[in-house]
């Protein structure tokens, strides 16, 4: 399933996603908003622009609930001076327990979350050029006690973990001040039990 965000007015909350928060800080507002660089002209994109640092705006998809699914998105870092970071999630059962792969443009790196209890704990991790101003890809398929992720359709992430077993739903993320666009969002099955970091 491609998300059709071309076809989201702009200025509005993203059609079919519901808007949550994990941490502190003002309320999220994710936004449809123009982007002539990117597929269709238009992106999603976290617009609050709040610092507090442990903040994570989360963008949910409302029609997809499953344990084993993969995820993919084509990002760009605009703006951050707290962080600049752009983030996938799986399994969500709610805004407080997920995994989370993100990329971070100020760190210069991808990494691997689980958070439980709103508490965010680090998997794995893997040191990579982010630049920020460019369109980039992200990847997380959880299938089984198996999560891999890909960054610009290399794997550089693949680990196990059953913190989270249960389905949930997937979406986006962010942190803090962080404004990232976010265009070309895929959802598809993943067999259980399967690992690999290939394209959607």
């Amino acid at each position: 399933m491609t998300v059709d965000i071309a076809a989201m007015p702009i200025g509005d909350k993203p059609t079919g996603f519901t808007e949550k928060l994990t941490g502190q800080g003002d309320p999220v507002r994710w936004q449809v908003l123009e982007d002539a660089t990117a597929p269709g002209g238009k992106v999603i994109a976290e617009t609050s622009r709040d610092t507090a640092d442990y903040r994570f705006p989360l963008c949910l998809r409302d029609d997809v609930i499953a344990r084993d699914i993969a995820v993919s998105v084509s990002f760009k870092a605009v703006a951050g001076e707290v962080d600049r970071a752009a983030g996938l999630v799986v399994r969500a059962v709610d805004d407080q327990n997920y995994y989370v792969a993100r990329a971070n443009a100020l760190e210069a790196n991808v990494r691997l979350y689980k958070v439980t209890g709103g508490v965010r704990r680090q998997i794995a991790g893997h040191n990579i050029d982010v630049p920020s101003g460019k369109w980039q890809s992200l990847r997380l398929q959880a299938a089984g006690d198996t999560l891999t992720v890909a960054f610009n359709g290399e794997p550089v992430i693949e680990t196990r973990d059953t913190a989270i077993s249960e389905g949930g739903k997937v979406g986006l993320w962010t942190k803090a001040d962080s404004l990232t666009h976010f265009a070309d969002l895929e959802i598809s099955p993943a067999p259980p039990g399967t690992a690999g970091a290939g394209h959607v």
